[in-house]
Order: C-alpha cells, then structure tokens, then sequence
C-alpha cells in the first residue's frame, strides 16, 4: 500500500516534495556512492512502503555493475546480483521508460520469482521500476517492491511512479557530478604536472657550507659519480630503454629524472610508479587506466600511466618484483606501443620513453625462471650502473652537509658538522648508501646537544646503529652489487680464493698459523674494507682461515674498524 494513504493531513504533493527535499540533502554529503545510494534507499523506504528496493547501476549495454539494496554492505549486495530482475531492468534500459507490474507472481518478466513471507488476505506483490538517467543516457534503474491489497488503487501508483521518478533524476544528476569532478581532477593533475616541467630549476652554485650540486640536483663531484652522469647524458639524446642498477638507496629516482630532464623530452611528462609498492590488480589499472564499471568503485574513466605519460618518460621502478602474469602485459607494450584500459576494448597508442629500476640480478632471476626473458631484453636496451656510496667515499662530506642544510631549513635550526664528525662519516660503510646517510644525519641532527655535530653525537659511537649490528652479523653483504665497477674507476675485484705466501722481504716466524700462510699488510686491508671489515668473509677472499687471518690483523697491527 502506497503511504499516501495513511497521511491523511498531507496531500500526495506534499509528502513528495518533502521526500524529495530530503532525498537532495542527503546526496548532497560527499562520501562513497554506495553508501550514498543505499542511504537514499533508507530514507525512501520512510515515504513509500516499500517491500524491497534496489538501485542498479549499468555498463552502455546495459550489463549490471553495481546493485545496492537498503541497508546492504557492498558484499551482500553484490551476492544479490544474481536476483536483480534482469527482464525488467533490461526493458527500463532500452525504452527509458517506467515499468510497473500489479502482480509479480502473474508477470513474464519474473518467471522464477517466489514470495518469502506471508502475504495479507488477498494480496499481491507488485513491482515498480524507473530508470536513471543522465541527460537522456540511461545509467541504472531505481526499482521497488510493494505489497498491494483491495484497498490500493492504480492512482495511488502513479503518484509512486512520479515520485520516483525525481527521486531517480536526483540520483542521475549526482552520479553526473561525480564524474566531472573526477574528470576535473585527471585535468587538474595533468596540468600540475605541466606546470612542474616549467618551473625554473634551482641555479647549480653551491652556497656557503654546500657541497656541489649538478644540474639535476645529484650531489657530488667523484669520478664514478661524474662517469654516471657522462652515461645517462649520452643515453638521454636516444629513446632507447634504460635499466638502471645499483644497490637500494643509491639515487636511482634522481638518475631517471635526470634522463629525462636531458632528452629531447624534457618539457613533456615525467611520470613515476613503484612496481613493488602496489598489488598486481591495482598496478593494471595504475598503468593501463580503466574505464567507467571496470569494477567496484570505478565511478569514472581514469587514464593510466602510460597514457599520462605520452610523449614523455615512464619511470618505473622495482621493476623486478613484478609477477610474471604481470610481465606479459607489459611486454605487450613495450612490443606495440598500444594497450587497452581495464574494461575497455578501445586500443590506445602512445610514444614514451621507458626507464626502469632494479636492485635485484635480473640474469639470475631470468636463469630461474622468475622473470621473463624477452622482457629482459625489452627493458636493459641500455644499462647504466649507479655507484654505491662507498665507491664515492669522497662524496660524502658534500652529501652530509647538504642533507643537514635540508633539516636545518625544515626546522629552522642551524647545525654544522666538526672535523671528527666528518672522519666518521668517511669511514663508515653506509651499506644502505646515500639513504642510510641521510637518515644517520637527520637522526644525529635530531639528537644532537649542540648546534656543532661531534663525533660522540653519531650512534655507531654508542653502540646503537643498527645498520652496523646487521652488517657485522651477515654473511654476505646485504645489499649485493648487481654489476661489475667500471676498471677506471674502482679496484680490479679480488682474484678467486688462493694461498698467499709470505712477502719476499719478510721472514718466517714461529708463531706463524698453520701452513706458514700469510698476506702483505696492503692487501690484507684492502680486503677488509672491500669486505666491510667483517674477518669471516675478508678470510674467504684471501684463502685463510679466521685463525690465520686474526693472526695477520695482530702482526700487522691493524686497527679493526667499527662499522
């Protein structure tokens, strides 16, 4: 029965408009359409007596994609998908016209439907049906059951019909501005991206106290730093792939943006995504894009990545930690140039320049079977290897002063960094590179009691760095250099393990170890600064035993370092 009925005092107008008012109030609160939508179902439930009410959102052929139901969560809802009256929704959608049925039990359009409770002494069930338009594009229908007995008339369902029809219009209109909004937003994005290219960098004169800055905002002036560069300059004029590689924490974002910044694409976008930061599902749409009811929440057309990317350069980076189904699909890319969105079968074409980032051995991987060889080939068209820091050990007095002026700036403070402070520095590992050196200066800024920075003031001076506990502790280095040093710029790696004999000049002794084996002071600690001063795996280069090699360190008097 039609609640008109039962409002005596009020006349059918009256309790519409009032229904209406408050059903605007209600779509006019932010938050998810979902919720919103079921809310609105609540609400309309206090006007109407409504048996059962369902709000269908659908695809351009008309295929359901959301359905929700009065007070359902967006599980019970979507495992009532299978009841939608798909005969009825499909004829609102193709005529874009109501529908009312007087009698479920009776009608073609519900040919399994059965009542679930009891119904009143010669009733029946009817159902009522408007679509949802925006503009003159149906996007769903608003549908209702009712309980009719002798007492309702066929007047009192058309002013139902009426009513939800402006209930129906009010929801079209809102899930209209949730799509200009979110188009709103992808072009509001694309233009700050625009406008980031255009801002003037910072001038490269390094002001007082400041270490050299490049051109694309890398410090340092080393030789393996500059061989770096020289690389991604003369890789940058080409748009071929370049994999960068190197330990974590070396710089490998700076380096692609400075790709970038010195190709022939400098002014077109620089878009960068973390493979390894986001699920296989979530990283489809993030690159590829989807279209409108690709699935749950997708409200709007949304480009992907690569779209973004167009005419520009495309940083990923983790990129050996993508799955192998993954793998695929970005081969197919990198193979045509085209992709489709997520639900969607239009084919896109764009032109942009890849550049990827690994700190894994991907010809290991590739051996295994864990990452694909013709997406090997696809991406390491160039390889560009990035230096650990301990390759440019004399970077690290410009780096460390730069990352203080940065906390200084941040929090209006002013620090500086003693003589012995940078002794400590020099001589400290920093297995996690220029991120590690950035965290111990901002953690020893933090914790500092004067403004002047002194060795005391570091933790590795306290027995509380954490990175030094666990490269002690390891048996190989964390961080695994994933690619031969250039000859020019580094030491030949140590030879394959082998006997050392005494040095010429040197005589035996009698409490030589065992076998009479030993090495020259040069080269023992050599060895143990390539190997961060750990005896175990220093031993195993030089083919000693830990019992020879804690021998020499005590002939030689050397001095172990604490890492």
């Amino acid at each position: 029965m039609s609640s008109y009925s039962r409002q005596p005092s009020h006349t059918r107008a009256d309790i519409a408009l009032r229904g209406v008012y408050e059903i605007s109030k209600v779509l006019a609160v932010p938050g998810r359409l979902e919720s919103t939508l079921a809310n609105v179902l609540t609400l309309l439930s206090s006007f109407l007596d409504m048996r059962h009410g369902l709000v269908t959102l659908v695809d351009e052929r008309g295929v359901p994609l959301n359905v929700v139901g009065i007070g359902w969560s967006e599980e019970r809802a979507r495992a009532w998908l299978g009841r939608v009256p798909e005969r009825a929704v499909a004829q609102i959608c193709g005529t874009g016209m109501p529908v009312v049925v007087h009698n479920m039990e009776t009608s073609a359009l519900f040919p399994e439907w059965s009542f679930d409770g009891p119904l009143p002494l010669d009733g029946r069930v009817s159902f009522i049906g408007v679509p949802i338009k925006d503009r003159n594009k149906v996007v769903g229908t608003l549908t209702i059951e009712q309980i009719w007995d002798e007492t309702t008339t066929y007047h009192a369902a058309d002013e139902d019909v009426r009513f939800l029809t402006m209930v129906a219009n009010l929801i079209g209109q809102t899930i209209r501005l949730l799509e200009m909004v979110q188009r709103d937003r992808e072009r509001l994005m694309d233009q700050q991206r625009r406008l980031e290219k255009e801002l003037v960098r910072e001038p490269a004169v390094p002001a007082s106290g400041r270490g050299k800055v490049s051109d694309v905002g890398i410090v340092g002036s080393s030789a393996a730093l500059k061989h770096a560069l020289d690389q991604i300059r003369l890789v940058a004029r080409s748009h071929s792939a370049v994999l960068l590689r190197g330990e974590s924490g070396t710089g490998k974002e700076l380096f692609a943006r400075a790709a970038h910044d010195f190709s022939p694409r400098a002014k077109k976008p620089f878009i960068k995504l973390n493979c390894a930061a986001l699920p296989e599902s979530v990283l489809e749409s993030e690159l590829f894009g989807h279209e409108k009811g690709a699935f749950t929440g997708a409200v709007a057309q949304r480009k992907g990545r690569f779209e973004l990317a167009d005419g520009g350069t495309l940083f990923l980076d983790e990129i050996g930690d993508t799955s192998p189904a993954f793998q695929v699909k970005l081969l197919r890319v990198l193979q045509e140039g085209e992709f489709e969105r997520v639900g969607g079968n239009q084919t896109i074409k764009v032109d942009v320049r890849l550049v990827c980032a690994t700190n894994r051995n991907l010809e290991e991987a590739v051996a295994r079977g864990e990452f694909r060889a013709d997406l090997y080939y696809r991406i390491n068209v160039v390889s560009v290897r990035l230096p650990a820091l301990r390759d440019r050990r004399e970077d690290i007095p410009d780096l460390a002063r730069e990352f203080l002026r940065r906390f200084d700036e941040e929090h209006h403070t002013a620090h500086q960094l003693s003589p012995s402070a940078i002794r400590v520095l020099e001589s400290c590992y920093f297995p996690g590179n220029v991120r590690e050196l950035e965290n111990c200066i901002r953690r020893t800024a933090t914790l500092a009691h004067d403004d002047r920075i002194g060795e005391d003031d570091f933790a590795c001076r306290n027995d509380e760095c954490l990175s030094a506990t666990l490269w002690k502790s390891a048996v190989s280095p964390p961080f695994p250099i994933v690619q031969p040093r250039p000859r020019d710029l580094a030491q030949t790696a140590p030879e394959p393990p082998r006997r050392l004999t005494l040095d010429d000049e040197e005589e035996d002794s009698e409490d030589a170890p065992v076998d009479n084996v030993k090495v020259g002071r040069r080269e023992l600690v050599d060895t143990l600064e390539a190997t961060g001063w750990v005896q175990a795996k220093a031993a195993r280069r030089l083919g000693l035993t830990p019992r020879q090699i804690g021998y020499a360190i005590r002939k030689y008097g050397v001095e172990v370092r604490r890492l």
